[in-house]
């Protein structure tokens, strides 16, 4: 008599669809307030000026400007968004 079930459907279904994680928004690039920068597990980069930090460490911006990623204490990576110059 085996002792094993049969592997069937009992054993499938484990599958996690992927979170599309990552930068969004790189260095140097524009963005819009309210624009999502980086989405991550943990904090791997930090915010910085005009950057908020949701309650799943997403990253996005409170002010219109240019990305700016950085090095800041300790060697961690920092975030920031550096309002756009007005030209006159």
């Amino acid at each position: 008599m085996a002792h094993k079930k049969g592997v069937g459907s009992s054993k499938n279904g484990r599958e996690s669809h992927s979170k599309r994680l990552g930068v969004k928004i790189y260095g140097g690039q524009q963005c819009v307030a309210g624009n999502i920068i980086v989405r991550q597990r943990g904090t791997v980069h930090y915010p910085g000026q005009n950057v908020g930090m949701g309650k799943d460490n997403t990253l996005y911006a409170l002010a219109d400007g240019v990305v700016n990623f950085r090095r800041g204490n300790r060697d961690r990576s920092v975030v920031s968004v550096l309002p756009a110059v007005a030209e006159a």
